[in-house]
């Protein structure tokens, strides 16, 4: 697990009916490198730097953003070695997964559910799913569209799993006995208390979502929630 910055909001925005909703919440922003003898995956690419540096260059002055306050101390580059990835999935596309997707070399295959790709191009989409089209209007040579669960390597190791709700077409990533939930629960008691983010695009979908992350969860599966941080830390993540 990387670290590649943090985000300040109130905890009303993180989570709906939190007791002490505008108290300021500090939640980490994790991406993922998994490697294989041949592959190096990356997993969410993180904030991008400028939006730490000059938030309203990047993505235009009065957005929703700016009820975040947004720290970086080590971007994506200075962490991987950007070069050597292999496959890039993204869980979605928002700023805080998909930020740094320009950073990634265009050679590299990047793949991502249908749906999401294309709310993310249809206007009443983006509104929707608090997308920020500055974050995926890079050169993208090689996007893989997929639709539904997918065996990214073809030998079950590693599967994509659809899990909507959050965004039209959001996925968690399971290799093995551990599944990276992305932000179908952004704290690890969200898939119990189904206490969801308030900009989350669909909150019926967001339970069905979490419902089967907890019943892989309650079959003896570790679950990395999306934001948690009382449990996301930096380095080597086992099951």
């Amino acid at each position: 697990m990387l670290n590649l910055g943090w985000m300040t909001a109130p905890a009303g925005l993180w989570r709906e009916g939190d007791e002490e909703p505008e108290r300021p919440l500090r939640l980490p922003v994790p991406a993922y490198l998994i490697e294989t003898e041949n592959e190096r995956i990356l997993v969410d690419t993180g904030l991008h730097p400028d939006a730490v540096t000059d938030p309203d260059a990047r993505y235009g002055e009065g957005t929703a953003l700016g009820h975040f306050n947004l720290e970086q101390e080590e971007g994506l580059a200075g962490q991987v070695d950007l070069d050597t990835v292999t496959r890039l999935v993204l869980t979605h596309l928002h700023f805080d997964h998909a930020g740094g997707l320009g950073l990634i070399p265009n050679s590299v295959p990047v793949v991502l559910q249908r749906a999401e790709w294309e709310a993310a191009h249809d206007r009443a989409g983006v509104e929707r799913n608090f997308f920020q089209p500055a974050d995926y209007t890079c050169d993208l040579a090689n996007l893989s569209l997929i639709d539904g669960d997918h065996d990214l390597l073809g030998d079950g190791s590693i599967m994509l799993l659809s899990t909507p709700g959050h965004t039209s077409g959001h996925q968690s990533v399971r290799i093995g006995d551990l599944v990276v939930g992305g932000d179908v629960a952004l704290f690890a008691s969200g898939l119990d208390d189904l206490k969801f983010p308030a900009f989350s695009a669909d909150r019926d979908a967001s339970a069905r979502s979490a419902e089967r992350l907890r019943e892989l969860r309650d079959s003896g599966l570790a679950i990395q929630p999306g934001h948690d941080p009382d449990v996301l830390r930096p380095g080597p993540v086992t099951a």
